[in-house]
């Protein structure tokens, strides 16, 4: 079988009901870059190794990109579902569009848009047009 990614998640301690895993620390941001780094290297059947920038925070989410993420993902309108839970260090909101872009030049990358199956969705006069290549084989 072949995945086409793997987005990983920190375990939120202060999310859960009852008192019996609240002592359990929140990871650091060089724990979540190890994590990142290292599914990049076992999970050599991901093509794509994803940093979820809205619970990394985008500085955080920008160095992944040097330790094997070849995504960054955040763009769910409804990430309150995900992250907005009592406790939760994440933003509300989204951070501006131009913030993610120069984040991702700054770690050495061009900042693209994907579709589902990671292809890339070119723009066309301001608007964004989908490319029209049906998915490989592997991908499906």
């Amino acid at each position: 079988m072949v995945f086409t990614g793997f987005i990983p998640f920190a375990f939120e301690a202060e999310k859960m009901r009852g008192p019996m895993l609240h002592h359990i620390r929140h990871v650091t941001a060089i724990e979540e870059l190890k994590n990142l780094a290292v599914s990049r290297i076992y999970l050599d059947n991901f093509d794509h190794i994803t940093a979820y920038w809205v619970s990394l925070g985008l500085a955080t989410a920008s160095l992944a990109l040097n330790y094997g993420v070849d995504d960054l993902h955040g763009t769910i309108m409804e990430e309150k579902n995900l992250f907005t839970w009592p406790g939760a260090q994440t933003p509300t909101y989204q951070t501006h569009d131009l913030a993610r872009k120069k984040a991702i030049r700054e770690a050495g990358r061009e900042p693209m848009q994907r579709d589902t199956w990671y292809r890339r969705i070119a723009p066309t006069l301001g608007r964004s047009r989908r490319s029209r290549q049906k998915p490989s084989s592997r991908h499906a």
